[in-house]
């Protein structure tokens, strides 16, 4: 039977198993790169333009959904590559919908950035 401190073990070891992750997506990713920049400019942008409480929940929401996304896609990417290196038209067809997935988190999050920034921008 497994104790608490066995359970809090294996938590902390999973913990550090993801931080690794998000360090390895961070560094090797161009596109978790790229959005990650974006996402420091819109972080100041928040602070110089005063974004309300619920504002920055919204973007950081937002943020999270991106990197989250982006990093699932990575993964599929990576297996679709593993398990079939060369083209094959119903691998493509998996990679473009995991990129799909990505677009749509990535359209809704500039719908909300509008919506958060222009009245701010525009007042």
């Amino acid at each position: 039977m497994r104790t608490l401190t066995d359970f809090i073990i294996e938590r902390s070891k999973s913990i550090i198993v993801a931080i690794k992750g998000m360090f390895l997506l961070i560094r090797t990713e161009h596109a978790i790169m790229a959005q990650s920049s974006l996402f420091l400019i819109f972080t100041a942008m928040g602070f110089i333009l005063g974004i309300s409480r619920i504002e920055w929940i919204i973007q950081f929401s937002m943020i999270g959904l991106i990197l989250a996304t982006e990093g699932m896609n990575t993964a599929v990417e990576k297996l679709c590559d593993f398990i079939h290196p060369e083209y094959h038209k119903k691998i493509g067809f998996i990679k473009d919908i995991s990129a799909g997935a990505v677009l749509f988190a990535v359209f809704f999050s500039i719908i909300n950035a509008i919506l958060i920034y222009y009245p701010h921008i525009f007042k």
